[in-house]
């Protein structure tokens, strides 16, 4: 940095105290990253930043990188080669500055951080010796002795729903998967901290918490001991649902994800049954129907096994709708491997799903396989894939019309013209017409009175619970798929 952008940009105690400093916040990837984004707002907003959502008006450009997809990385350079051209101090963090740190710091000169998800924390202070003029700081270390979690400020604004870290990193080591390189290996909260986060969100408003972890379902307290001779893939998960259950009566909804197919054991089954306030929807990857690609992806389940604990949760839990995660084109996936990933989805009738065409990413197993399935065969897959998904949700959908269901909302639609859009306990979405008595965090009884192709429209019958005040604008966020576990 050069000794006049350092003024430029010297630290409000040097300047004008009046006006605020602007950050910037772009988001690449999952419900992680977006989780890291609303943290790390909350952090520099306690370090006297505004959010603005122009970068070319930013005193502080933040991009929070995603390493999963191979697009998510090209993204990333064209934006950074973008964002260099304003007069701001720029920060890269995330999974991409963890997994390429050293090689981004050398190829990105003009970059004044490079800090992976677990030095997120240092990102204010990393700013202000930019802001001095520091050399350009490389921070990707991962905090395996002493874990640190993002927690939500207590005095941060909240909106409907929230995210509440769990875990963090796998163990998995799925052949095609980079997270266990650029989020190391797992790292479980407390429960008595997570559960003390939840019911503070809980206080300040919050209907719904959406628990997160790489393999969030894998949780083991680091407080309790484990039972000798315990099935090692029931975990600790299903007696953290009860206590929040418990604990945090006010809680409307809660989620969870990305859960692994592995740990969906018989006591978490169990837990569905009996937790009303746990939602009717289960997200649970399953990345291809062939036990042959299964194997080759070291899943760690059959297909019959998968089959097998699905039945189980909807026989539990009747009503809950199902959605998946599906890679085409793994290496070695023949017509017939696919022809077994399409007939399971069509047998468990997915409501959503999420598709993506098979990339080699760096350090992972997988690798070794090459890559020998062309783009067009690839493509090809991928939108039959879609095809039969759409038909599967629009099947479903068209079932709600004059249904009546109860939608906790979200925030403004899409689409605009003064609607509204929520979520029901099925995680179907529906837009609605605003309500007075609306708003972010309102829960509302409504019929549903259309279906379209991936959402309902429905008319407000009543308000069952008016929502908090709005909250503070989000983090921009880029949505880009993510291949969970």
């Amino acid at each position: 940095m050069t000794a006049s952008r350092a003024l430029t940009h010297a630290p409000a105690a040097l300047m004008d105290p009046t006006p605020s400093r602007r950050l910037a916040l772009i988001t690449f990837g999952c419900q992680m990253n977006v989780h890291d984004s609303q943290r790390v707002e909350e952090m520099m907003r306690a370090d006297g930043y505004e959010l603005v959502d122009d970068p070319s008006t930013a005193d502080v450009i933040i991009v929070n990188t995603c390493s999963v997809r191979e697009k998510a990385e090209q993204k990333l350079r064209s934006e950074a080669g973008r964002l260099k051209r304003h007069d701001a101090v720029l920060v890269i963090a995330g999974c991409v500055a963890q997994q390429e740190g050293e090689r981004l710091a050398k190829d990105m000169p003009f970059v004044d951080a490079i800090v992976g998800p677990d030095n997120l924390n240092e990102i204010p202070s990393l700013v202000r010796d930019a802001e001095m003029g520091a050399a350009q700081a490389v921070r990707a270390v991962f905090d395996v002795d002493a874990p640190r979690f993002l927690t939500h400020a207590t005095h941060a604004p909240v909106g409907a729903s929230a995210f509440v870290t769990v875990m963090k990193g796998c163990d998995e080591r799925c052949s095609f998967c980079v997270v266990p390189y650029t989020r190391g290996p797992e790292r479980y909260r407390t429960a008595d901290d997570i559960v003390d986060e939840i019911r503070g969100v809980v206080a300040r408003g919050v209907r719904e918490v959406v628990l997160l972890g790489q393999t969030v379902n894998s949780f083991m307290d680091p407080t309790v001991p484990v039972v000798e001779g315990a099935d090692p893939d029931d975990s600790q998960f299903a007696s953290l649902l009860r206590r929040i259950a418990r604990e945090a009566p006010g809680l409307d909804r809660l989620r969870y994800t990305s859960p692994h197919p592995r740990h969906l054991t018989p006591s978490l089954i169990a837990a569905h049954a009996d937790l009303d306030v746990l939602a009717s929807h289960v997200h649970m990857p399953v990345q291809s129907g062939s036990d042959r690609v299964l194997r080759r992806m070291i899943r760690r389940y059959t297909r019959a096994e998968y089959v097998s604990r699905l039945r189980a949760l909807l026989a539990a839990r009747p009503g809950t709708t199902l959605s998946t995660d599906v890679i085409v084109g793994f290496p070695g996936e023949t017509d017939e491997d696919f022809e077994a990933t399409l007939s399971l989805v069509g047998e468990l009738g997915f409501t959503g799903l999420f598709g993506f065409k098979y990339s080699p990413r760096p350090h992972t197993p997988a690798l070794r396989l090459g890559d020998d399935v062309s783009e067009g065969v690839k493509a090809e897959r991928l939108a039959r894939l879609f095809e039969l998904s759409e038909s599967l949700t629009r099947a479903h959908l068209a079932t709600l019309v004059g249904t009546r269901a109860e939608v906790l909302v979200e925030g403004p639609s899409r689409n605009g013209a003064g609607t509204v859009a929520g979520r029901t306990r099925r995680n179907e979405i529906v837009h609605l017409p605003a309500a007075p008595q609306g708003g972010a965090g309102a829960v509302v009884e409504v019929e549903i009175t259309r279906a379209n192709k991936h959402s309902l429209e429905g008319s407000v019958c009543r308000v069952l619970r008016p929502g908090p005040e709005p909250a503070a604008p989000a983090a921009r966020k880029v949505a880009l798929p993510v291949v969970s576990a």
